[in-house]
């Protein structure tokens, strides 16, 4: 039995009801490339691979994918959105209140224990957003030197 090839960007793209454009393509790569990245540093890297593209045709873009469950928006308190390719998994975040940083933290224990709600109000819950605040290393050694 031989493994079933990786789906191309543009064959992803496809698959989820997008027009594949030049555009489209470098922004999907951008993302999944970068780590929770800004709109300007996914516009620079768009703009590295296939030349001029507007800020608000990258906006409108990352709206598309996210929609379309491509790309995953993150927004924590009082920072700007930022964007990521790892979605579906229900993972969530840790954000620097010094420098901003952002990382990725998997579910506590076992299978997604956070989408269990002490009181869930009749709600069918999918997914659950936690953002975990604190510093990071590089801060946390900067203020003890």
């Amino acid at each position: 039995m031989t493994a079933s090839p990786t789906p191309s960007t543009a064959e992803e793209l496809r698959g989820a009801g997008l027009r594949v454009t030049a555009a489209r393509v470098a922004l999907l790569e951008t993302v999944r490339a970068g780590d929770h990245l800004g709109v300007e540093a996914i516009a620079s890297g768009v703009r590295h691979r296939v030349g001029h593209i507007s800020v608000q045709a990258v906006y409108e873009a990352l709206h598309a994918l996210t929609a379309a469950g491509l790309v995953r928006r993150i927004e924590p308190a009082g920072h700007p959105a930022r964007y990521e390719g790892r979605v579906g998994d229900n993972h969530h975040h840790i954000v620097c209140r010094s420098c901003g940083a952002v990382a990725d933290v998997d579910c506590a224990v076992g299978d997604a224990p956070c989408l269990t709600a002490s009181d869930d109000r009749g709600f069918a819950i999918d997914e659950a957003e936690v953002v975990y605040w604190g510093t990071c290393p590089d801060c946390s050694t900067g203020r003890s030197s």
